[in-house]
């Protein structure tokens, strides 16, 4: 089996639980049209396919809505106020997040594929203290597609010159998941996150981990055996 030479993470639900924080600043940007607002359960099962379907969910309370787009554009100003002024407040680590980052570093490539804006993305990598750790950092708006579209995945294993076999994809959505199955990735899917009820294992995860303390070990359990002497 081909050992595992690059590992990539979702941001949002897989290393980091940032949603009281989006969903501050989503309440805030409706508050300041007029719009209702909604618990931050409510906003946790609209993160993950990026800004411009969490705020169309957030104004039309409907998963494929869609708003006025004066109304979404002004949305999206406002949303980008108040979450830039408030990226970090309750923002955490998972826990076991920093130490598999760690026990992974030496070995394997380390890269973050969200399609979380890079206006954000950037930032509060960076104010968690875990930036450096990455070497690339893919966001949603960094190329012409983001998942579950394929492209970010292949375009960071062609980056390193990696082969799609030696990849591995770690998610807590539907859209890590596909994206890893079309791009040739391993899929591992974690347990928690904002995972919107998706069966990530019917959907083609080879393993679903309840912590990332355990994904340093599968990915050891996947290199050939040293040869017997």
């Amino acid at each position: 089996m081909t050992p595992i030479r690059l590992v990539a993470f979702d941001l949002d639900g897989t290393l980091v639980d940032s949603a009281s924080d989006i969903a501050r600043a989503v309440d805030l940007a409706l508050q300041s049209l007029g719009q209702r607002s909604y618990s931050v359960d409510e906003v946790k099962g609209w993160v993950g396919e990026g800004l411009t379907k969490l705020l169309k969910r957030a104004l039309t309370g409907e998963m494929d809505g869609e708003p006025d787009p004066q109304l979404l554009a002004d949305a999206r100003e406002s949303f980008r106020r108040f979450y830039k002024a408030g990226l970090c407040i309750e923002t955490r680590l998972y826990p076991d997040a920093l130490g598999a980052l760690h026990a992974l570093g030496g070995a394997c490539r380390l890269t973050c594929i969200t399609n979380k804006s890079a206006e954000f993305t950037e930032p509060l990598l960076e104010q968690l203290g875990v930036r450096e750790l990455f070497h690339l950092v893919v966001s949603g708006d960094t190329l012409s597609f983001m998942k579950p579209d394929p492209l970010p995945l292949l375009h960071t294993a062609r980056h390193f010159g990696v082969p799609a076999a030696a990849c591995c994809m770690v998610g807590d959505s539907r859209n890590d998941i596909l994206a890893a199955r079309a791009a040739g990735f391993r899929a591992v899917a974690v347990s928690y996150g904002y995972r919107q009820g998706a069966d990530l294992l019917a959907l083609g995860a080879e393993v679903e981990l309840d912590s990332l303390e355990a994904l340093p070990g599968w990915i050891a359990g996947l290199a050939p055996a040293p040869a017997s002497r």
